[in-house]
């Protein structure tokens, strides 16, 4: 029996899943919120195989969810449903190391093959998505320069509005530290005026907007 959970803002949709799903004997729907901190909650008395995530969604969104997922939940196999088919999006999630990526526009159909194929340890991206060949067979170059992981790491947590002091706390480094990543990131990207950096980040979070 493979045991899922949803996390995605909008209800209709998780009621057509819990529809498509109810007659699966295979899956079990175990529970499903309308934001990432509530599913992290839940997750916490409830055990999950799969985890269905949005990527927009109020409170913490897929990328922060994944995130927290991975560091704590590295068991848990995660699949991306999701309107953006923009490979920008998609990217980001393979870059968070999610196992699949299934467009809202696919027939129902196609998430449950997903969760058979996840579940079974491979990983899925649905065909619709333009470009996904491409992507695997060949992973372009960042802009100016390659970030490193970490820079990546702490890009996100810009992203989220943190300053130094608190993406210090999350990642157990100094300031001094943070800060230095800070200044060789602006390097790499050409980012020299003041603020340059968060906007960078905010847009990269949501370039497919």
């Amino acid at each position: 029996m493979i045991k899922v959970a949803i996390a995605d803002d909008h209800q209709t949709l998780i009621d057509g899943i819990c529809l498509r799903l109810e007659n699966d004997k295979n899956i079990d729907l175990k529970f499903f919120t309308n934001n990432g901190r509530d599913f992290l909650k839940k997750l916490k008395n409830t055990p999950v195989d799969i985890a269905i995530i949005d990527i927009k969604m109020p409170k913490m969104d897929g990328v922060s969810l994944t995130r927290v997922l991975r560091a704590e939940h590295s068991d848990i196999k995660i699949i991306v449903l999701s309107m953006f088919d923009q490979i920008d999006a998609v990217r980001k999630m393979i870059d968070a190391k999610v196992n699949g990526y299934v467009l809202k526009t696919s027939p129902m159909d196609e998430l449950v093959i997903a969760l058979r194929e996840v579940y079974e340890g491979n990983d899925y991206f649905d065909d619709h998505l333009e470009g996904i060949s491409e992507l695997f067979n060949k992973r372009e170059k960042s802009e100016k320069s390659k970030l490193s992981q970490t820079e990546k790491e702490i890009l996100d947590l810009i992203a989220e509005g943190k300053t130094s002091q608190e993406i210090a706390e999350v990642r157990q480094s100094a300031v001094s530290t943070i800060d230095t990543h800070r200044r060789n990131m602006s390097h790499k990207l050409g980012l020299y005026g003041k603020g340059e950096l968060l906007r960078y980040a905010m847009d990269k979070k949501y370039k497919f907007d």
